[in-house]
């Protein structure tokens, strides 16, 4: 019997099965909540960026004939401390330029501290073991938001021998400062004065944002939500919240919400990865899958000259071409069957991401497959 046939057959057995059984109650899935599916716009994090330096480094870091800019700010921040080197020839390699990169997040205030990382701009082979010096932090207004400063914690490592043998692990130009900028400005944003909040989807659908309202509207009151478009949902503070927005976002971000997702298929050729949404159907198609196998073998065979004449043994090649192809009965698959059956069936059979691949493409192209098939 054939794999196709027998998994065909196998799908209208499990199908008669649950028809003659009493249908069993299943728990419900459990709906997210809506803090995980939604944003509220305004409360978001600000990208912090700045450049410094980092001394204290063994001899790994920049070379200030190759880094111009190294060379440079060394020279700045040593007139800035009072000492002259503009005539001198500066020759180290215990400084490299860094880029110092954060996160600000939102409601941060004056004096909170939060993460930092820092990254080499240079020649520098590794930033282990060095300072960051004071660094500022702009953003995108170009103002100062935050002020940089600490010993680099460095995951990789790098070393090198005399003879030129090297072992190199993880990334040790880049490293990581817990803790290591102070915020010295705060970003204005008094969430309790707002008379309305637009919750953001992350994902947007109109039946998601409709549910959303729905809930919300439920649980605080009528009119307080509207689903403005499948990515927003305005949210009004009713007058038992009157001065409270505080209460009323946890009182909101805490309900569930069934997300409704489109069917889509995504697959990765490369890996041969293949996701699939829950809502992905198929309809009543014919399935015929064969492969086709060549094997080209190479068998060399010296030919030896006759006795005595004036010839070469010479090596003369010999290509054996054998073409296999696996017969495959068209097989009619009833229409409705879930693909994640339909897949897991086709696994179970021995059909490999390659093969499960191209059948899903043919069924796509055949109008078979109600989803929309993405390749990576």
């Amino acid at each position: 019997m054939k794999p196709l046939h027998r998994f065909a057959q196998s799908i209208m057995l499990i199908a008669a099965a649950a028809a003659l059984q009493p249908i069993a109650a299943t728990p419900a899935e459990a709906a997210p909540r809506i803090k995980d599916i939604a944003d509220i716009e305004g409360v978001r994090e600000n990208q912090l960026v700045g450049y410094g330096l980092v001394v204290g480094l063994n001899g790994t870091g920049d070379t200030l004939r190759n880094a111009p800019f190294t060379r440079q700010s060394l020279a700045s921040m040593l007139e800035r401390l009072g000492v002259n080197t503009r005539d001198g020839n500066l020759n180290t390699r215990n400084v490299a330029a860094v880029m110092v990169t954060a996160n600000l997040p939102p409601f941060a205030s004056q004096g909170s501290r939060i993460d930092v990382t820092v990254s080499a701009l240079g020649d520098a082979r590794s930033l282990a073991g060095g300072q960051l010096l004071v660094t500022p932090l702009m953003g995108a207004d170009q103002q100062v938001y935050a002020v940089a400063q600490g010993a680099l914690a460095v995951g990789g490592f790098a070393a090198e021998g005399a003879s030129g043998s090297s072992v190199t692990r993880g990334v040790p130009t880049a490293g990581r400062i817990a803790s290591g900028a102070l915020v010295e400005r705060e970003l204005p944003f008094d969430i309790g004065a707002q008379r309305e909040l637009r919750l953001a989807l992350r994902n947007p659908d109109f039946t998601t944002a409709h549910r959303m309202a729905e809930a919300i509207v439920a649980a605080v009151g009528p009119d307080a939500a509207r689903a403005a478009n499948p990515g927003a949902v305005i949210v009004r503070r009713p007058e038992a919240y009157a001065g409270d927005m505080v209460a009323l976002i946890s009182r909101i971000e805490s309900l569930e919400v069934a997300v409704d997702l489109p069917a889509r298929i995504v697959i990765d050729e490369n890996t041969g990865v293949v996701v699939m949404g829950d809502n992905v159907r198929v309809s009543t198609v014919a399935i015929a899958q064969g492969n086709l196998t060549v094997s080209i073998t190479e068998q060399p065979r010296v030919s030896q000259p006759a006795p005595l004449s004036d010839g070469e043994t010479v090596v003369v090649p010999q290509t054996n071409v054998a073409v296999e192809e696996d017969s495959g009965d068209l097989t009619v698959i009833e229409g409705g069957v879930p693909l994640r059956q339909l897949v897991g069936g086709l696994n179970k059979l021995g059909v490999g991401p390659r093969d499960m691949i191209s059948i899903l493409q043919a069924l796509k192209a055949a109008g078979a497959v109600q989803a929309d098939i993405e390749v990576m």
